[in-house]
């Protein structure tokens, strides 16, 4: 850039450094009050009349914050599109940052704002990963060149979109960058990502601060930002809303918390870890000059525990679980069956396009007990790169255990780690010349943690110290690289013991070395076996020894039952962590299981009792009438999300004399009801929901024929669906269209940024039996009020139900809504009580 930054990462860090910093409180809700109406583009409101945004932020400098957010917010040009003025992109994100810069008059930094920009990436959505990355550049370099001190990614609920903003800064530029997302009250995103994996994967990939803004009060957000606080190094971030939202009798948006109660509840939110702190919703000038006198004589916690030394734990993240490891901790398998090395059949799907086999094997393997799942796709005739991130996709969606990128190709590393939304393994960087400095880069550019394979361009070390001379080589390197020791694992180059009768002790003398100057450490641990007879004894004989002496993880197949069970009797005799109840509820489970057969789809009542991670006997589909096995499969292809075979499966169950009602009714319903179930219970995420909820569209879209022939039993009722005037999110309003369309009812989707007089004018129209109201901001939820009221005056005889992020049952009785959902699954069952069916 032709301007140098005002602040960098090292001085970002010197000012955190030094006590508490103070961010600023809300923008759109408190320029609401001071009249900017509902439903305009905020942007152009606020270049209209700059002063009242000016003096809005001159308040807060006022109170006391050391860093103000230029109302960028959502100044790029997917948002700016919807207003008709993507072409003006250039000039609103200057002129929105000097506004602030006036403001701040050099006694605050400027941060550029950074937000979600509405469009769902694939394969939920229609945009591509790097187009995304694209269009946050395009906004990133503006604000850059405007004169922003640092860049902030906020109010973010999906952390692939997270990355791919945290991506596209350090592409253009040297800016630090904080980066906060906004947690449901059950501390996961909307997409399911909790707080500890989004932190995680947000330090390593370079983020200066992380933490949570928005959701929720400063009294319910303690756990998430102690939990956040005890993973990263960098500091933690708060902005919390100024309690619930409500009604006051003016039918304005309001909050139950005032500025001191505010202050009050932060202090809690920096003994937890936080130690930059703002306000976000409902959080006026008022607020932050509290918040500053209330903390301004508090130290933050991590400047505190900085002398006190703690074991080095290691964390790798998938988007939705972080997997946690340290000396003593619980031995972990790296699942190895995602390779087509050796298996003809993978191999003929891969190359097929078929993932069908793949998306098993990784659901397979973490009912079985891995920790992680090894991702292989190398062969020949394949463009390797693509099916590389084809298959990530997939399985990212199938599974919730991190990733380790297997290839020997350093492009499709690259690629893989990239588009990868979480921290993965990379297996593996060796010595080899041309190749180690390549693959150390990308490691720290993506906040990979790697395998170090000791091999050089020599091939194989002749002796342990040759082994030692390599592992030193190569961690050295890797630490001038910017990387850290809980950074590698150290594989310890497992020989076959049929070929040197030393080969286990060398691998043992390895690992004892690793152990002792602080290296995590894993295996391949089959190679030992290779040529001999049973070799699944020699593996678990090995594996006890190689336990014993500190491994930390292994490549191998969790199926085998030997392997895992001796794995977990080890960690029990070594008495490690909570291995004594691990161990005792593995044993309870292995002994009681019987060799029944299992119906695709159908949990057993042993599988409905397992928790993740435990393998299931008996996954072998009986041989039944081709009806039953076509009928079991449309069940998991929904369950699965399947959205490549389910119109064939749906086609061939048909063709053997199902008739279309009753594979609507005893088939695809009961496989969406139990997806519903499994979203309520945590154990699905909205990746997964949407995925089942799309197969099962595909599998409708081909039954509506017949079923429009007479074989539905009566017709379903209308509702009339929208986003509300002045909000352009529609992610969970869509999902809620799709569930009701799959459910039978007749949906008029009206987009978003619906006027009142539109709703009810359609509702009119189509004699609408609901009319469902979507929401995501605070600033617009009180639009729900005039549609209930306008509807009223109109006389609409329709039912009126809500949802949406900030939206709460106490809400839905205030304005007197009839129903209110708090998610995609359980509005079908408010619709179905609203319509009595």
């Amino acid at each position: 850039m032709a301007r140098r930054c005002i602040v960098n990462i090292i001085e970002f860090k010197k000012l955190t450094e030094r006590g508490l910093i103070y961010l600023d409180g809300a923008t759109g809700s408190n320029l609401m009050k001071r009249g900017m109406p509902a439903g305009v583009c905020p942007e152009k409101w606020i270049l209209e009349h700059p002063d009242i945004f000016v003096g809005l932020q001159r308040e807060y400098v006022e109170a006391g914050s050391n860093i103000i957010y230029a109302p960028t917010f959502t100044a790029n040009r997917i948002k700016l599109k919807e207003y008709h003025l993507e072409g003006d992109i250039e000039r609103i994100n200057h002129e929105l940052v000097a506004l602030s810069k006036k403001a701040a008059d050099g006694n605050a930094l400027v941060a550029g704002d950074i937000t979600m920009t509405g469009r769902q990436l694939i394969p939920m959505g229609d945009i591509d990963f790097e187009e995304l990355i694209d269009v946050y550049k395009e906004q990133i370099k503006l604000i850059c060149e405007a004169g922003a001190d640092l860049l902030v990614v906020e109010t973010m609920m999906s952390l692939q979109e997270t990355r791919a903003a945290l991506i596209a800064a350090k592409e253009i530029c040297t800016l630090p960058v904080m980066a906060t997302l906004t947690f449901e009250s059950d501390g996961r995103t909307l997409y399911g990502t909790d707080g500890i994996s989004a932190a995680v994967t947000l330090e390593k990939l370079g983020a200066c601060a992380v933490g949570a803004n928005c959701s929720t009060g400063p009294d319910k957000m303690v756990e998430l930002i102690q939990s956040i606080s005890k993973v990263v190094s960098v500091p933690v971030i708060a902005k919390p809303n100024a309690g619930m939202p409500g009604l006051d009798e003016d039918g304005e948006t309001v909050y139950d918390m005032d500025a001191d109660t505010f202050a009050l509840e932060m202090k809690k939110l920096v003994n937890a870890g936080a130690c930059i702190l703002g306000g976000c919703c409902g959080t006026a000038p008022e607020y932050i000059g509290k918040l500053v006198n209330a903390t301004k004589d508090m130290l933050p916690v991590k400047s505190i525990e900085k002398s006190a030394e703690k074991p080095l734990v290691r964390y790798l993240s998938s988007e939705r679980k972080t997997v946690a490891f340290g000396p003593g901790s619980p031995f972990m398998v790296v699942g190895e069956r995602i390779n087509p090395t050796g298996k003809k059949k993978l191999q003929a799907q891969l190359r097929e396009g078929n993932l069908e086999m793949a998306l098993s094997f990784a659901e397979e393997q973490e009912e079985c007990g891995a920790a992680l799942l090894d991702i292989n796709v190398g062969m020949s005739g394949i463009d390797e790169k693509e099916l590389m991130l084809k298959v990530l996709d997939e399985v990212t969606v199938a599974t919730n255990l991190p990733l380790s990128i297997d290839s020997s190709h350093v492009d499709v590393i690259e690629a893989a780690l990239r588009r990868y939304p979480g921290r993965a393994l990379i297996n593996s960087i060796s010595g080899e010349s041309g190749k180690t400095d390549r693959l150390l880069a990308l490691a720290k550019k993506y906040g990979a943690m790697f395998i170090l394979l000791p091999l050089s361009d020599k091939g194989l070390p002749e002796n342990l110290e040759e082994k030692i001379a390599i592992i030193e080589e190569v961690s050295q390197k890797a630490y001038k690289a910017g990387l850290k020791k809980e950074d590698i694992v150290v594989d310890g180059l497992v020989a076959t013991a049929g070929a040197n009768p030393n080969a286990a002790k060398e691998v043992l003398e390895t690992i004892r070395y690793c152990r002792k100057n602080g290296f995590a450490t894993i295996c391949g641990l089959s190679n030992i076996s290779f040529g001999l007879p049973e070799r699944s004894f020699v593996n678990t004989a090995f594996l006890t020894m190689a336990i014993q002496e500190g491994l930390s993880m292994a490549i191998a197949n969790p199926s085998q039952d030997l392997l895992m069970n001796i794995a977990f009797a080890a960690d029990l005799l070594m008495n490690k962590e909570e291995a004594d109840n691990r161990y005792i509820e593995r044993m309870a489970l292995y002994k009681e299981r019987a060799p029944v057969m299992i119906k695709p789809g159908v949990k057993s009542e042993v599988q409905s009792r397992m928790s993740p991670g435990q393998c299931a006997a008996g996954k072998e589909v009986p041989k039944t009438e081709s009806a039953d096995l076509f009928g079991n499969q449309i069940y998991q292809d929904v369950m699965k999300g399947n959205r490549k075979q389910i119109k064939e499966h749906t086609k061939l169950f048909r063709e053997e004399g199902w008739e279309a009602s009753r594979i609507l009714n005893e088939i695809l319903l009961p496989a969406i009801n139990e997806v519903g179930e499994l979203f309520d219970k945590g154990r699905y995420f909205l990746p997964q929901l949407i995925a089942s909820a799309e197969a099962m569209k595909l599998s409708i879209e081909y039954l509506e024929p017949f079923l429009a022939n007479g074989t539905q039993k009566e017709e379903m009722p209308v509702v009339v669906i929208a986003t509300v005037a002045g909000d352009i999110h529609d992610i969970g309003k869509n999902l809620v269209a799709l569930m009701l369309k799959n459910h039978g009812f007749q949906v008029i989707d009206l987009g978003k940024d619906v006027p009142r007089e539109m709703i009810v004018e359609q509702a009119h129209k189509y004699n609408a039996s609901i009319i469902a109201l979507s929401a995501l901001m605070t600033t617009t939820m009180q639009e729900m009020k005039r549609v209930v009221d306008y509807a009223k005056e109109k006389q609409v005889k329709a039912k009126i139900m809500i949802g949406g992020a900030v939206i709460t049952p106490e809400y839905a009785e205030e304005i007197g809504a009839d129903g209110y959902s708090r998610d995609a699954a359980q509005a079908v069952q408010v619709a179905k009580q609203l319509t009595g069916l």
